[in-house]
């Protein structure tokens, strides 16, 4: 579909605004996705989509907003939408427009996973040892994705907590520990979950979300 012409595309993009709906979109995948497949597709997207047209920063608030909204936290995601003045003609990021009536669509698998993911499993949960014993600590580093759409890397161990690594990334980045919100394949990480307790791998990304005080123009 091509872009609507003159202020008819700024009318549309202005002329209604409903609030962010709760209700997640229901979609089946042309085959089987696994956690890190959906991933993929979503990285994929977000390092495209500023070449689309628009504009990157309300790319970067649609990508905050949609990662709060994957984490339930819907009034974080309208608070995001509202500070970077984005319109929702039916109250969903799948179409929006930005106060310039610039249009923005976002694919549904960015918006909520497929009804048939495949929950994936690591190898090390065979064994039900709640205690291993105490191994060396293996530093690695850890990828990290700002909300801002700047990458990190962080070193990090398995046995690290959520609280020690926000702390490490407010020495590095400056970014008040009270300020970030880290997510990992769609839910909230709290300050005591220890990177071991998230299943996480050496190459996937954990989001931040940084949440600052939205400063006017």
């Amino acid at each position: 579909m091509g872009r609507l012409p003159g202020n008819h595309k700024e009318d549309l993009g202005r002329g209604r605004n409903e609030p962010l709906k709760k209700d997640k979109p229901k979609w089946k995948s042309d085959y089987p996705m696994t956690e890190g497949q959906l991933r993929s597709k979503r990285d994929e997207f977000w390092d495209t989509a500023p070449a689309f047209d628009g504009r990157k920063e309300i790319w970067d608030a649609l990508k905050a907003a949609a990662v709060a909204i994957e984490c339930n936290d819907h009034e974080l995601a309208q608070a995001i939408v509202d500070g970077a003045s984005i319109t929702l003609p039916h109250g969903s990021l799948a179409e929006c427009y930005d106060e310039l009536g610039n249009r923005y669509q976002l694919p549904v698998y960015c918006l909520a996973p497929p009804v048939n993911l495949i929950m994936e499993r690591n190898e090390e949960d065979a064994p039900e040892h709640n205690d291993p014993p105490s191994a060396p600590k293996k530093e690695f580093q850890l990828k990290v994705r700002l909300s801002t759409g700047q990458d990190l890397r962080l070193s990090a161990s398995m046995a690290d907590s959520i609280c020690q690594l926000k702390k490490q990334l407010q020495a590095q980045e400056d970014i008040d520990a009270a300020h970030q919100r880290w997510f990992f394949s769609g839910k909230l990480l709290t300050d005591k979950t220890r990177l071991q307790d998230t299943k996480i791998q050496k190459d996937f990304v954990i989001q931040v979300i940084v949440n600052q005080p939205v400063i006017p123009n």
